[in-house]
């Protein structure tokens, strides 16, 4: 088993995809060989699309737009890119009971506890994976993806949380399988946060969360 010790890196600039889906396995190899630490890293990438392991082709709508990386992870399409936080998460979860039910749940109440400290009411739907906020009139937009792998109890891939993307990149996709409801962002939403406000957000809430687990 890893120790307790979870490292936090933070990746300036954009960070090719291709280069973090091989940074995640190495580290998650190490991690499950005891010769490195847990890590949770914070990167950036330039415009794309992912198709988890549940993807239809038919909710692919402009294929040709960006880039399409087809992983492992859980989930259907999403898109990543600038503006958006995204968090890789490798835990062992030899260290949080074996529990991915709780994981997943964990990561999304991370998301729900960070949003609000900018005073957001972040929701979970039955049948809609993400974390949701209700717009006036009702309507529901997605403010955060979640897609996880696990690999001999140990975790990658993660959460994205929308600081400032192009909301318009979403309309290549039909987000996660979800048709009839829409995207949002923090700043979208009329607040002035930009990713440090984020990412202090997120540490200051992680611990509530992840590191009594042991």
């Amino acid at each position: 088993m890893t120790s307790g010790k979870i490292d936090w890196k933070f990746s300036e600039g954009l960070t090719d995809y291709e280069d973090a889906l091989l940074l995640m396995e190495k580290r998650v190899a190490d991690i499950r060989a005891g010769t490195a630490d847990q890590l949770v890293w914070f990167v950036e990438h330039p415009p794309l699309y992912t198709a988890g392991t549940s993807s239809k082709d038919t909710d692919l709508l402009e294929p040709k737009r960006f880039p399409v990386h087809n992983v492992g992870r859980g989930g259907q399409y999403t898109y990543h890119g600038p503006g958006q936080r995204v968090v890789y998460v490798m835990l062992d979860l030899n260290r949080y009971g074996k529990d991915v039910r709780k994981f997943v749940a964990n990561l999304e109440r991370w998301v729900i506890d960070t949003l609000a400290e900018f005073n957001i009411k972040g929701e979970t739907r039955s049948g809609r994976v993400g974390v949701w906020v209700t717009r006036e009139g009702g309507q529901e937009d997605k403010i955060a993806a979640l897609g996880v792998r696990i690999r001999k109890w140990v975790t990658f891939h993660g959460i994205c949380i929308n600081v400032e993307p192009d909301l318009g990149h979403y309309s290549g996709i039909v987000p996660c399988g979800i048709s009839g409801h829409g995207v949002t962002s923090l700043v979208d939403l009329g607040l002035p946060v930009n990713m440090d406000d984020l990412d202090a957000a997120l540490q200051r809430t992680w611990g509530n969360i992840f590191e009594n687990e042991d």
